[in-house]
C-alpha cells in the first residue's frame, strides 16, 4: 500500500502548524516546530515571508488536511468526490468521511498517540469492530458500532504501557468511551462544528471545485 514517507516533522514545518504526527514527541521540547517554525529547505525563512495567492491558500489547506489524516492525493480526492454525491453540505460530508475512518476513530478514542500508530495497530490485528477483527484503516465506522482491543493483544508491552493513558485524552462528542471495558462506541455522526481541526474545509472545497 502506498504511503507518504516524508519526515513527519518536516510536514508540520511545511504547513506552519503542529499536526501532531509524532504523537507524544509533539508535546515535548524536542518538537522541531519550537526551534524552526519555518518551512524546510534552504529558502525556508524567505518562503515564510512571501505573500500567498488565493490558490496557494486553498492548496495549503488541502495539504494540511491530507497530512493530518495521513492520506495520499488520490485517496483524499476520492473522499471529495464521494462527498459531492452525498446529500447535504459537501464540506460536512467530507469531514464525516475523514473522521469516520477506523484509524481516526482509534486515535480519537486514545488507543494510540497518533494516526500513524493507530493505523499500525489496525494492520496488525489489534482492533476489533463489533467483536470482529478489522485490518483496513480506511474502514468507515457506523453509528452503534463498538471498537475494542483484541484480548490477546492486551498482554503485549505496548498495551501494558498504553492502558495507563486510556481515558485521559479528550473524546469527541460523536464517540463514547467505557474505560472499565476499554471499549469505544460510535454514538452519532460527527458534526462540522464539533470537529476542531487546523484547516478550513471551505477552501478545500473551493480548490477541488475550480
Amino acid at each position: 500500500m502506498a504511503r507518504n514517507l516524508d519526515p513527519k516533522c518536516k510536514q508540520c514545518r511545511r504547513e506552519g502548524i503542529k499536526l501532531f504526527l509524532k504523537g507524544e514527541k509533539c508535546f515535548t521540547s524536542k518538537c522541531p516546530m519550537l526551534k524552526r517554525d519555518f518551512p524546510p529547505g534552504m529558502h525556508g525563512l524567505s518562503a515564510k515571508r512571501k505573500r500567498i495567492s488565493s490558490y496557494g491558500k486553498q492548496l495549503r489547506e488541502k495539504q494540511k488536511a491530507k497530512r493530518l489524516y495521513q492520506l495520499l492525493e488520490k485517496q483524499f480526492n476520492n473522499y471529495y468526490k464521494q462527498a459531492t454525491r452525498m446529500p447535504g453540505d459537501v464540506s460536512e460530508s467530507l469531514l464525516q468521511l475523514l473522521e469516520k475512518r477506523l484509524d481516526n476513530a482509534v486515535y480519537r478514542l486514545g488507543f494510540a498517540s497518533s494516526r500513524t500508530t493507530s493505523r499500525q495497530l489496525i494492520n496488525h490485528g489489534h482492533i476489533l469492530v463489533n467483536g470482529k477483527k478489522v485490518t483496513i484503516p480506511s474502514y468507515q465506522v457506523k453509528v452503534g458500532e463498538m471498537i475494542t482491543i483484541k484480548e490477546s493483544c492486551l498482554k503485549k508491552p505496548f498495551w501494558q504501557n498504553q492502558t495507563e493513558k486510556l481515558g485521559k485524552s479528550q473524546i469527541p462528542c460523536w464517540l463514547s468511551f467505557d474505560i472499565s471495558k476499554k471499549t469505544g462506541t460510535i454514538v452519532s455522526l460527527p458534526k462540522k462544528d464539533e470537529i476542531a481541526e487546523p484547516f478550513d474545509v471551505t477552501l478545500i472545497i473551493e480548490f477541488y471545485s475550480r
